[in-house]
């Protein structure tokens, strides 16, 4: 998994929502999104520019972020983010604070490896799931998981029950299929013509 550098500032919440609200609303219209890190010893609101995490959100690459708040250091996760629903810009994000004792489960990128022998003979590679979410430590977490489907056929699958990987644990069914080779009407007609 990359990491990610990203400074933010303490900010304080008010007592009362109608002004918190309005505080909030003077912190986005200077393009700072509020943020709040959890999971630690006590959460911890803050605040980061909006240009900073442009390269950490919108990318299909995961990351655990190295967050400095006012010279304080903590390791942490993006957990959620919050758009607006018409503009498209960030409302608020939310980080979990993570270290290398906890597991942590996180969605990981998965990408399908090699031609299938089912491609081969005239079939089609349908991949039905794009992430896998796994449960392990951030250190052990690759940035990306690979799954070799050279040795699929026609009509076979890939379920999560059949793939394993070396101190990970995956959480999505067991039943879930992952990829599949369709037959297709060429595959078909090759199939009578034998």
């Amino acid at each position: 998994m990359k990491s990610f550098d990203l400074t933010g500032s303490l900010r304080t919440i008010a007592e009362r929502s109608s002004e918190q609200q309005k505080v909030l609303k003077a912190m986005r219209k200077e393009c700072l999104i509020p943020c709040v890190i959890y999971g630690g010893e006590k959460n911890v609101n803050f605040s980061v520019k909006s240009a900073d995490v442009r390269k950490l959100v919108y990318t299909p690459d995961i990351h655990y972020v190295n967050l400095t708040i006012d010279g304080e250091v903590h390791t942490a996760i993006v957990r959620e983010i919050q758009f607006h629903p018409v503009k498209d810009t960030i409302l608020h994000m939310d980080f979990l604070e993570i270290n290398d004792k906890k597991p942590i489960v996180m969605e990981v990128p998965l990408k399908l490896q090699g031609l299938a022998v089912g491609v081969k003979a005239g079939g089609k590679m349908r991949q039905l799931m794009r992430t896998l979410k796994v449960k392990a430590l951030y250190t052990n977490i690759p940035e990306m998981l690979t799954i070799d489907v050279t040795d699929m056929g026609l009509g076979k699958a890939k379920k999560i029950a059949d793939l394993s990987y070396e101190n990970l644990e995956l959480i999505n069914p067991k039943t879930a299929v992952v990829c599949m080779v369709a037959a297709t009407r060429q595959s078909k007609d090759a199939a009578v013509a034998q």
